[in-house]
């Protein structure tokens, strides 16, 4: 998670407020997820993902080279989305 967040260059206070946590405790429940003192549950796991823009799968794949490729996928797959929508709404 500390690569994902670092990605997008991002403090652990400033993701864990995006993903709704307390701000008394977010930069420190980060820091305990990042050095794997604690697990998060799957649901904020859904929420970090949200706020990083990365897919759920990502932090769950213990192989660093085929969660570049998961990430590297789900990009491909967004941008398409994207380009959908952009040709549909000049269809309109």
């Amino acid at each position: 998670m500390k690569e994902a967040r670092k990605l997008k260059k991002m403090s652990q206070e400033k993701l864990g407020l995006e993903a709704e946590m307390e701000i008394s405790t977010a930069r420190s429940r980060i820091s305990q997820y990042e050095n794997d003192a604690v697990n998060p549950p799957f649901e904020l796991v859904c929420k970090f993902a949200d706020v990083l823009g990365m897919p759920e799968s990502y932090f769950y794949t213990r192989d660093d080279a085929f969660a570049e490729k998961i990430l590297s996928l789900y990009r491909i797959e967004t941008e398409g989305r994207s380009d959908n929508k952009k040709s549909k709404k000049r269809a309109d």
